[in-house]
């Protein structure tokens, strides 16, 4: 299979891109002073969750006054085949006058991003974007996915400002990086001392990274809502030291949340004056009071009834309601910024529907066992088959190795087994038995080879994600890849379908996870604003924006469609949950955060659910799922004091959902704004 506008030759054996003809560089061998008469090249091997999906290859070469830089990075990422090339243009100062970042696939040849030095200043490109023009201060092009290469430069560039302090970026903000500690790896036999940085400002929360001795980039990892590490060919032995030294900086930055905003707690805590929505009925109780003692609820009653302990901190919310803490049942917590931001957001449980096993046991333990701020964090193993459209480095591709996936995630404390889309029919039987027999539940994709939603959950499954392969039920026999793209839309579907479907749903205890905003957010027309569909989009992380704000879009007649499709789903999906299938809310991090809004917003908006109902699926449902239901979910003496307090009421309009000011979990209290502001989100529009 070979790509004629960029060389690229589809390895099978090895499974990811090779890169051929085209110059490119690795890690520059000469100090900094010594730029001129340079011809360097190298590669950087790509992993995606410690999978290996690509390469990426760059270059330097220079002239007596200028420096070319050139990347081109191939990838294979679960049979998605594309590739980025990238060049950057230096003096011999190392300032940029040039940068151009372009998407490449079979199809289409994108650009990213396009920054040149002007006459008048300097313009700027970016994809779903207008030119721009800003003024020439110094600057750096900088984006979330900028080339291991590129990004060599970039060091280089800040070691030789003097290595201190922070560096304007273009399209926007800025980048510093904090030394932390020398590594020794472990490199064929020999000791190599490397340096350890945290870099912040490129990607949301920082990413780690390792130079050598003279500066050049050797490995990095990165979030920004998944997890990627760049290691440099020669190097990838020591990946465990890269992975372990990344999960001990985000440990190390968790611990400094905790110190600026958890403070001192009291153990008895007073809500004197609420209006409470208990989760149970749709009745409001006005002027209430609730007293939280060791972290569980002692006491709900009437303000004039209920006396206040003494000693206990009294927290006066009269006018605002209180409602049980939100669910996100489709989380991926790659990074413990989501620590600040959940709780911001008034989500005090999250399920973490597939991480890397050493971070995502860091995270967890860090809340459950070191009270750590955060959410409290159940966890699903993600698990793939073979092949290269697998994810992740964790497979099934034999019943040994299915039974030893189960017996890991049980050993660590996993509550469920994620099966992804390449785990073949036997083997997910095989992982549904080995989980059940230790107490674990099944969750995940349809696997491609099952290919409907009936024989997944006949296979063993519990619950299923994606309500695109989750509406394969109302079509025994027909594989989701034959009913293609719209499949609600474009066919008839009787009430009798409907209704078999929901008695098989029902027969079988499955659980819907159908993360309906992920479809919202991408029928979107192109050129809208994401803030047409969900309004607190422009408050996320800038480093977020152009993965997660900036949308292509859809041309109008397929936004059409789209929309018309998952309208016409949630009516489905609306009549299941009716008749009692349990729904739970998950975003699948498409709006980090606020795309709970938008999910729970969209389930009433389409699912014909009263706000109590919609509300439900991410509070009492999702508990009574994972087993919790006796210890949180509702606002009920006893239970865990797991509580929103919002400006307004959402049972009177499902949208005040949005207006959270403050949380409780785990016996503590936490003021909204300060919490947003730690995540870097804007607390205020």
């Amino acid at each position: 299979m070979i790509y004629n506008k960029s060389n690229f030759k589809l390895n099978k054996a090895s499974h990811f891109l090779k890169i051929g003809v085209l110059l490119l560089v690795t890690g520059c061998s000469t100090a900094p002073s010594k730029w001129e008469n340079i011809n360097d090249e190298g590669t950087f091997l790509v992993y995606r969750r410690q999978s290996l999906i690509g390469e990426e290859s760059y270059s330097i070469t220079s002239t007596k006054d200028s420096i070319l830089v050139k990347s081109l990075q191939g990838e294979n990422e679960r049979g998605r085949i594309t590739g980025v090339e990238a060049e950057l243009h230096l003096d011999m100062n190392l300032e940029p006058s040039y940068y151009l970042n372009r998407r490449l696939t079979d199809k289409d040849t994108i650009v990213n991003l396009e920054v040149k030095k002007t006459t008048e200043g300097v313009s700027v490109f970016e994809k779903n974007r207008d030119f721009v023009e800003a003024k020439n201060q110094g600057f750096f092009p900088v984006h979330s996915n900028i080339p291991a290469g590129i990004e060599m430069m970039l060091y280089h560039y800040y070691f030789k400002k003097g290595g201190k302090g922070s560096l304007p970026i273009l399209p926007r903000g800025e980048v510093s990086m904090n030394f932390i500690k020398k590594d020794t790896a472990q490199i064929k036999g020999e000791n190599v001392i490397l340096d350890r940085y945290v870099v912040e400002g490129i990607n949301w929360g920082g990413r780690t990274i390792w130079v050598d001795q003279s500066q050049n980039l050797v490995a990095l990892v990165k979030a920004n809502t998944q997890i990627r590490e760049y290691i440099k060919k020669g190097y990838e032995e020591a990946k465990p030291l890269f992975v372990q030294g990344n999960v001990e900086e985000q440990m190390a930055a968790l611990s400094k949340y905790t110190t600026d905003l958890k403070g001192t707690q009291a153990e008895v805590k007073a809500l004197v004056g609420g209006n409470l929505v208990d989760g149970l009925s749709d009745v409001t109780q006005e002027d209430m009071t609730l007293i939280i003692t060791d972290g569980r609820i002692s006491k709900i009653g009437k303000r004039s009834e209920v006396a206040i302990p003494e000693g206990a901190e009294v927290i006066d919310v009269a006018g605002k309601t209180l409602i049980p803490g939100l669910w996100d049942m489709h989380a991926h917590s790659n990074q413990v910024q989501w620590a600040p931001a959940y709780l911001a957001g008034g989500v005090t449980t999250i399920r973490d529907n597939g991480n890397e096993l050493e971070f995502a046991t860091s995270f967890r333990d860090a809340v459950a066992k070191d009270g750590a701020l955060g959410p409290d964090i159940l966890l699903a193993g993600m698990t793939d088959g073979a092949g290269i459209q697998g994810n992740g480095v964790v497979r099934a591709r034999t019943e040994q190795e299915a039974k030893e996936v189960a017996n890991m995630y049980f050993s660590n404390g996993y509550k469920q087994i994620k099966i992804y889309s390449s785990v073949s029919e036997d083997l997910t039987k095989v992982l549904a038995e080995e989980g059940h027999k230790r107490g674990m539940t099944i969750t995940g994709h349809v696997p491609n080879a099952i290919g409907n939603a009936r024989g997944a959950i006949e296979a063993g499954m519990d619950m299923l994600s994606h309500r695109s392969r989750i509406l394969t039920v109302l079509f025994p026999g027909q594989d989701v890849k034959e009913l293609g793209s719209n499949y609600i839309l474009k066919n008839d579907i009787s009430q009798d379908q409907i209704d078999e479907a929901t008695a098989f749903l029902l027969d079988h205890k499955t659980v819907l996870d159908v993360t309906i905003a992920l479809d919202v957010a991408r029928a979107m027309p192109k050129g809208d604003v994401l803030e047409s569909i969900e309004p607190f989009s422009d408050r996320m992380a800038y480093e977020l924006f152009e993965g997660k704000r900036f949308r292509s879009g859809l041309s109008p007649a397929r936004a059409k469609d789209a929309k018309a499709d998952y309208i016409k789903a949630m009516g489905i999906l609306g009549q299941f949950h009716k008749a009692g299938v349990p729904i739970v809310a998950g975003t699948d991090n498409i709006v980090p955060v606020f795309g709970l809004y938008l999910e729970i917003e969209t389930y009433q908006k389409y699912g014909d659910m009263s706000p109590l109902e919609a509300l439900k699926t991410a509070t009492i449902i999702p508990a009574k799922a994972m087993g919790l239901d006796k210890e949180t979910g509702t606002l009920e003496v006893g239970k865990e004091g797991d509580i929103a307090i919002l400006d307004k009421n959402p049972l009177e309009n499902i949208s005040n959902i949005r207006t959270v000011e403050a949380v409780v979990t785990n016996g503590n209290y936490y003021k909204s704004n300060p919490l947003w502001e730690a995540a870097d989100f804007k607390p205020n529009k």
